[in-house]
């Protein structure tokens, strides 16, 4: 069962709701055979490899990655989500990370005053402050401020609504969305050498598919000075299927048989 945040000991206590739950209470509630807890964006790890065209959208040039070599998949919904996967001729294993809760680096004077603001609101800003749901609202409110203009929306699902009907403030917002989720994929495409391909998941990036492809998410995604040539070299895909979560949960199982 794929859930979402940390897996600790067989257990799990979700980052963003009030649920924990363990393997050893499914066990003795449901009379499962066996049962195994994973993180979601492990379980999509697991299921990169297997996921064809048809499952995925490419952001950018289209590219082969190298063969055998380290993937990342990382989205945005409630939270942020992280996790690669290691590939060797033993096979693969998806690493489970936290990723979403590290530092958020501000990347040109507009993201410091975004930074400045959220840190007087929230301390410590992480990623999840600003590549999540009310992250995306958080954003438009500040850059509101900035132009000194009225923020009437009332959430993020309302800046979706309004950039479809050409609203610039709501507009620049996801534009600046997709340009701070380009920056952190490839910040994380460098932390995991991920030369097999980054793979964008989530709830919200597939509401922005087309903005996502305009060029501001790969941009910043280049955007890395001296290694800018390393990750030149590396594909980037939307993922649009509908649940690959259950594709990596399907090949866990498949793996727990063979022990």
């Amino acid at each position: 069962i794929a859930v979402a945040g940390p897996v600790l000991d067989g257990e799990i206590e979700f980052t963003n709701l009030d649920w924990q739950v363990s393997e050893g209470e499914l066990l003795a509630q449901f009379e499962f055979e066996a049962v195994r807890l994973i993180n979601d964006f492990a379980a999509q790890a697991l299921a990169c490899p297997l996921l064809g065209p048809d499952a995925l959208r490419p952001i950018g040039p289209v590219l082969r990655g190298g063969a055998d070599c380290p993937m990342v998949v990382l989205g945005a919904g409630t939270g942020f989500g992280v996790a690669g996967l290691a590939r060797s001729e033993r096979g693969d294993m998806a690493v489970a990370t936290e990723g979403g809760h590290a530092a958020f680096a501000p990347s040109d004077d507009v993201e410091v005053e975004v930074w400045t603001q959220l840190r007087a609101r929230h301390g410590r800003v992480s990623i999840e402050r600003l590549l999540s749901g009310r992250g995306l609202f958080d954003l438009y409110g500040v850059l509101a401020g900035m132009k000194q203009a009225e923020a009437n929306l009332a959430d993020e699902k309302a800046v979706f609504e309004a950039a479809a009907k050409g609203d610039p403030l709501a507009s620049e917002t996801l534009d600046r969305f997709c340009g701070i989720l380009g920056s952190v994929a490839g910040d994380l495409a460098l932390s995991f050498g991920a030369r097999g391909g980054v793979f964008v998941s989530g709830g919200i990036a597939p509401r922005m598919a087309d903005r996502l492809a305009a060029g501001h998410f790969r941009a910043r995604f280049e955007d890395k000075g001296r290694l800018t040539p390393y990750v030149q070299q590396i594909p980037t895909s939307l993922v649009v299927h509908p649940y690959p979560a259950l594709i990596g949960a399907a090949r866990e199982l498949g793996m727990m048989e063979r022990l």
